[in-house]
């Protein structure tokens, strides 16, 4: 009897009753996944061979468009737990009681280069966090440095298409074309200061610093506005990498960040970081020699001292990459009832941008994709399109309406008011107190001796290969004001006297 069972269990699993039988997108039996449908066995392949269609037609879609920045990524989800109830300052829900939990998801990512390119190259790190909150998503978009290199978005495609391949030569990114670009720039200085620094190359993913760069509004249930700036500090041992640390690094690996954090995932090694929040009121902003909304800048401890929010904890890693990780959608447009943009005009264009390019990539109805998907219910009139998934509950498509006059407002979730001076005019000019150079000065003065070693040898490398001595006069001059020690070792490592710049500078 065991042997006939044997023998029954064994033509059962050769003729595929107990294996995983494959089927077409549509659901039907494939018979043959190994040979194509021909006239004969050696006459050509017919195209009724549907399966063969479809699987070609399935092969040849499943690129889609790259991200134009942060296009190297990697993910996984976790929870956030909030520290303290933070109802007084912002009517935000996952933040009103100590101890709640908020799941969520994140993707760090380089920013200037391309998919398959090394994780060792000096760039900026996107830091982006999704949360899933019970009153819709919220994204909080971010870097691992403090600032950036602009203040406007007008100037963000220049900025990128400066950082890009040449159009002519399709190299590299090319310092010529770089320091072209911010030479024009006396803003990118402090931004520049850190990029060329050991932050510009962090180890991996899971020992970096996040910053939410721009200034936003917290808003509570009465109204009132509080100016906010958001950090990420890694529970784990934060740490950079020196240019031949990471030189090293890249002869063996170009994915080492993305294996680090999926691997220790694996392992149970679940990374952790404290959220700090830093507070001004309006009022505040005459007394400072800066713009607080200008995103190249810090808020230095002493003006607003950093407040912790709570925790987060990366516990889960992705089970599809493409559909976790390459079809995450981020904007931080993506705001939750409490929490407002501020005036920053950088972030001010980076709220259309942003959504916007997600919906080319993935199409007008990328939000309900599941990494991008909201927990709570989702009730709009928002209707069809690229792959639509609504359900549709009711003729009633519209709003307002007689036959289901249920479906309203909710009257306390409308934007904070905004009061402007009389006589207000609209302009396009700079903004007020610009004060390019102080915060790099100060950010030189801060590094150790040998952090500003790494710095000079990292920058003057890139302005050595730069071929118009102008560019190099004027990036040298902008480094120089920030701090004179700064510049003057800039300008012996490229070899320019100060006789040189002067006559350079007057050109």
């Amino acid at each position: 009897m065991i042997k006939r069972n044997l023998l029954v269990g064994l033509v059962l699993l050769s003729t595929g009753a107990f294996a995983q039988q494959l089927t077409t997108n549509s659901g039907a039996a494939v018979g043959d996944n190994q040979n194509s449908k021909t006239v004969g066995n050696n006459g050509p392949v017919l195209l009724e061979d549907i399966h063969l269609i479809e699987k070609l037609a399935a092969f040849d879609r499943e690129r889609i468009p790259e991200r134009v920045v942060h296009a190297r990524g990697a993910g996984a989800f976790g929870e956030f737990v909030a520290a303290q109830n933070f109802s007084a300052v912002t009517a935000a829900n996952f933040l009103g009681q100590a101890g709640k939990k908020t799941p969520l998801f994140v993707r760090f990512s380089t920013v200037t280069h391309q998919q398959g390119s090394p994780e060792t190259y000096r760039d900026p790190r996107g830091f982006a966090v999704k949360f899933y909150t019970e009153e819709g998503n919220y994204d909080l978009v971010g870097n691992n440095l403090p600032v950036f290199f602009i203040r406007d978005a007008i100037k963000f495609p220049d900025m990128v298409h400066a950082f890009k391949p040449s159009p002519i030569t399709n190299g590299a990114s090319d310092p010529n074309r770089v320091f072209d670009f911010f030479s024009n720039l006396p803003e990118s200085t402090h931004m520049l200061t850190w990029l060329f620094s050991d932050y510009g190359t962090p180890s991996n993913y899971r020992q970096m610093e996040g910053n939410g760069v721009h200034a936003y509004k917290w808003v509570n249930e009465q109204g009132e506005v509080t100016y906010v700036k958001y950090k990420w500090v890694p529970l784990q041992e934060a740490k950079n990498l020196t240019a031949p640390e990471a030189a090293l690094i890249q002869a063996q690996s170009i994915e080492h960040a993305t294996l680090d954090l999926y691997h220790e995932i694996e392992k149970g090694n679940f990374p952790k970081w404290d959220l700090y929040v830093q507070m001004l009121k309006k009022e505040d902003f005459e007394a400072l020699d800066f713009n607080p909304i200008d995103v190249t800048k810090v808020w230095p401890e002493q003006v607003a001292k950093s407040v912790k929010v709570g925790t987060m904890t990366l516990n889960e890693n992705p089970s599809n990459y493409f559909q976790q990780v390459e079809q995450a959608a981020f904007s931080p447009g993506t705001l939750v009832y409490g929490i407002e943009p501020s005036e920053d005009k950088l972030l001010q264009g980076r709220l259309f941008s942003y959504s916007d390019t997600q919906r080319y990539r993935l199409t007008g109805n990328f939000q309900q994709i599941p990494v991008n998907a909201p927990k709570n219910k989702i009730t709009n009139y928002n209707i069809d399109g690229y792959m639509s998934m609504r359900e549709q509950k009711g003729d009633v498509n519209y709003q307002p309406s007689t036959n289901q006059p249920a479906v309203v407002d909710h009257a306390k979730f409308k934007y904070s008011k905004t009061v402007f001076p009389a006589g207000t005019t609209t302009v396009q000019s700079k903004i007020d107190k610009e004060n390019n150079f102080k915060q790099a000065g100060e950010l030189y003065r801060s590094f150790s001796k040998v952090d500003q070693d790494h710095l000079i040898d990292n920058l003057a490398g890139a302005l050595s290969s730069v071929k118009n001595r102008v560019i190099v006069a004027k990036m040298i001059s902008f480094f120089y004001q920030a701090d004179q020690n700064y510049g003057k070792r800039l300008a012996d490592v490229v070899k320019m006297d100060r006789k040189e710049m002067q006559i350079l500078l007057a050109k």
